[in-house]
């Protein structure tokens, strides 16, 4: 993958990962926990209300069922109940509701018919409650009403203590309404409904609602949705069996619903949980920014060292060195050892080639001595001859052909220094603009001019092929590499039956010329001995020839000229024939020597 081939980008991307990775696991456990927390505490906050509301209609009916018993032991009440009279009974029924503050006293007789009642309610205990009562036990029911349920507390009325004269009953009546539901809000900070019969009769939630909140009286706990809010809410019977006091009468299935909202809670971990959002998004852009940062420093100094490299590679320039940027505190350990270990590596391959390079001067040094002496010795024993020829009895004839000799030979000596010189003296090259095609057919012509052999033959573009080069080094070359092919013809035609080769379908020696987009592509083609797979290898080393009269620099000299131009050169060779391409640009390199 394109991505991850980098290592700033691997770096980055895994510390990213990572940033990401254990900042998600810490919100994940963090916002569980919360959560977790939340719900625990919610449950117990309901249960620790529902405590509370247990404990104030316990304590509701404890206090109305101890007024309703010093009511009833008053001998005020007892005389009055005792005449069976309601004129007698009234009065101080209505006077002891003013006192006590309940919703509801009711006095009946022996019978149990009632004497007396007073208060805002129209409901009267039931029978089955009076005569609960008038046998001598305490009762307490509940009855809907009107605005939410009562709750009656029913006891008797009696004269004596060994045997009690029950003289009648007397009940008193507590509402469970909104504004009691209300009052248990304030001290449990919960929403209160009270249920009789399944039915929701008074709350401090919206009656629109009652509905969804019964069937909640059925079980313990629960989760509802009423109106725009979620609730947790549970069922508490309003006089657990268990509890002292007046015993419940049948049919008084009273409940109350404690229910408690988590919205508030749930708006907290909306803010917690958006906070850790906030806080992991910058951890983790933080996170990116120093792996951002800190990969940087790592593959700077590498950028660095491998641009350098490759500087050196292109430009073989063993000078160059890597020079790392920053204080040295907050540079790379490892690059710095590599950029060492790297100049130490140049300095001594530096070294090297110098010690290579002097070797091989030497080496060449020897290897010229020898060709020249050879080359030297031959030219000068002819002169030697050609004088020796010129004595005074010589003839005509005989000076003018010593003359001719001794020229020729002059010549031969020339051309070998030339050749030694135009190899150990790099010239410098000279760039001009030039028609390209007509500088080809200009070398062709002077390459067909010098001595035997077969003409070049030419395909070549129409003029108009404008290239950068140096005009002479390059005409030179060409006319070297041209004459070393009509020369392999020539060869060819020696060791066969002495005809020229055949050039019906292929030329003896051809030059091609063709544009190649970025420069120009040269191919010389003969039909000559070959090149034996043994010696090509060594074709380009100075002083190898395989020619009796060669000095083994021709083509030497003409890659040397080649590669200053900055183009390449290549042979391919069969005992068919030879083909050498080149390959030039269309605008060589600034101005150089050959090395």
């Amino acid at each position: 993958m394109t991505l991850l081939s980098s290592l700033t980008n691997r770096i980055f991307l895994a510390s990213a990962m990572l940033a990401i990775a254990t900042t998600g696991v810490a919100i994940y456990v963090v916002g569980t926990r919360v959560t977790r927390e939340a719900d625990v505490e919610l449950q117990r906050g309901l249960t620790d209300a529902g405590s509370l509301v247990a404990q104030q209609q316990r304590t509701l009916v404890t206090n109305y069922a101890l007024f309703a018993r010093l009511l009833a032991d008053l001998p005020k009440l007892k005389s009055a109940v005792s005449t069976q009279d309601p004129i007698t009974v009234q009065p101080i029924a209505v006077e002891y509701l003013q006192n006590i503050g309940a919703d509801l006293l009711v006095i009946t007789g022996r019978t149990g018919a009632v004497l007396a009642r007073s208060g805002e309610s129209a409901l009267d205990p039931s029978a089955a409650t009076v005569r609960r009562a008038l046998s001598g036990q305490e009762a307490l029911e509940f009855r809907p009403d009107p605005a939410g349920i009562l709750q009656i507390i029913t006891v008797p009325i009696s004269i004596g203590l060994d045997e009690p004269d029950l003289l009648g009953t007397l009940s008193l009546g507590i509402r469970l309404d909104e504004q009691r539901a209300t009052q248990f809000k304030r001290g449990t900070h919960s929403e209160i409904a009270f249920v009789l019969d399944g039915r929701v009769r008074a709350a401090t939630l919206p009656q629109s609602t009652w509905p969804v909140l019964a069937p909640l009286a059925g079980g313990s706990t629960g989760r509802l949705t009423a109106g725009p809010a979620e609730y947790v809410g549970v069922s508490l019977p309003l006089r657990p069996s268990a509890d002292p006091g007046p015993a419940l009468t049948a049919g008084a299935d009273a409940a109350a619903l404690v229910l408690q909202s988590p919205t508030e809670r749930l708006r907290f971990l909306r803010t917690v949980n958006t906070a850790l959002v906030v806080a992991a998004f910058a951890a983790v852009l933080l996170a990116t920014v120093l792996s951002y940062g800190v990969a940087r420093t790592v593959t700077r100094p590498l950028g660095t060292i491998t641009d350098t490299m490759r500087e050196v590679a292109t430009t073989g320039d063993l000078t160059r060195k890597i020079t790392l940027r920053g204080p040295a505190p907050f540079q790379d350990e490892d690059a710095r050892l590599l950029a060492n270990t790297f100049n130490t590596l140049t300095d001594s391959i530096a070294r090297f080639q110098r010690e290579a390079t002097q070797k091989d001067r030497l080496l060449s040094l020897g290897r010229l001595s020898t060709v020249i002496a050879h080359e030297v010795r031959n030219p000068l024993m002819i002169i030697k001859a050609a004088l020796r020829s010129l004595r005074p009895e010589a003839s005509p004839d005989e000076a003018r052909e010593a003359v001719r000799d001794i020229d020729e030979e002059v010549v031969r000596l020339n051309r070998i220094v030339n050749d030694v010189l135009d190899f150990a003296r790099p010239p410098v090259l000279t760039f001009e603009s030039v028609d390209f095609t007509r500088l080809c057919q200009d070398a062709a012509d002077a390459a067909s001019r010098v001595g035997d052999g077969p003409a070049v033959a030419t395909d070549l573009p129409p003029p108009g092929l404008m290239v950068t080069t140096d005009v002479e080094r390059l005409r030179t070359a060409l006319v070297n590499i041209l004459a070393n092919a009509r020369q392999a013809v020539l060869a060819r035609e020696a060791g066969g039956d002495g005809k020229p080769v055949a050039a019906n379908e292929y030329p003896a020696v051809q030059l091609s010329l063709r544009s190649n987009g970025g420069g120009v592509c040269l191919r010389i083609a003969d039909q000559g001995v070959g090149i034996r797979p043994e010696d090509l290898p060594q074709i380009f080393d100075p002083y190898f020839t395989t020619r009796r009269t060669g000095t083994g620099l021709g083509l030497p000299i003409a890659r040397n000229i080649i590669d200053a131009l900055g183009g390449t050169l290549a042979v391919q060779s069969s005992p068919a024939g030879t083909i050498i391409e080149i390959e030039l640009p269309a605008r060589p390199p600034a101005p150089t020597t050959v090395s």
